[in-house]
């Protein structure tokens, strides 16, 4: 597949970049993009949630009345669970969600996820620039031109630019990251995807 370069001012420069049907053009695995989403969003979450329970509760342990004869339920202690401010029963304990994946099957899922962009027609490419300082004005003005202003974008960069990513943050529907970061969650979870024209050999290289 080849794909036209376009400039920061939104037209054609007259070049054009070929897409490596290995990565760009594969027979998706849509189970594999599941496990790897699953994965990134499972290893997001702190796993602090707590609730007390019964032994935990603050409270009185005197039997509250007789075993037999009250016509009612058998009661025990206020801690009961089944009172208002009893212990929680079976209640979320702190946990660690993190799970391993092999590396080839999260390979195999961002080359899926980048196939069904490619397919859907969601990557543009543009040629390298640089901001001489942070300025979200300029970077909203360069996405504009290209027309995902309104949607959802990442732009991959083949290195780290400390400009383009200040320029970016403020913004809610944009996203930078580096061809190393690029993961199957951002490329699903993004509605365009912009490629710097040095990043496409350095993607087709890591994957």
């Amino acid at each position: 597949m080849e794909l036209i370069v376009y400039n920061t001012s939104g037209g054609e420069t007259g070049r054009k970049v070929q897409l490596s049907d290995s990565v760009f053009g594969i027979q998706p695995n849509d189970h594999a993009i599941y496990l790897d989403v699953k994965q990134h969003l499972a290893n997001r979450r702190q796993g602090t949630h707590k609730t007390r329970e019964r032994n935990e509760v603050s409270g009185s342990t005197r039997k509250l009345k007789r075993q037999k004869g009250t016509g009612t339920a058998r009661a025990g202690s206020i801690k009961n669970p089944l009172f208002n401010g009893g212990g929680r029963i079976f209640g979320p304990q702190p946990r660690d969600y993190h799970f391993k994946l092999n590396r080839k099957v999260k390979q195999l899922a961002r080359k899926s996820a980048l196939t069904y962009k490619a397919k859907d027609n969601q990557i543009l490419v543009i040629e390298d620039f640089n901001l001489n300082e942070p300025k979200t004005k300029e970077y909203l003005s360069i996405i504009s031109n290209l027309k995902v202003d309104g949607e959802k974008s990442l732009l991959v960069v083949k290195e780290p630019d400390k400009n383009i990513y200040l320029s970016s943050r403020n913004l809610n529907q944009a996203r930078v990251v580096t061809c190393s970061e690029l993961s199957t969650y951002d490329i699903m979870n993004s509605k365009s995807i912009v490629f710097m024209e040095s990043s496409i050999d350095n993607i087709q290289k890591i994957l």
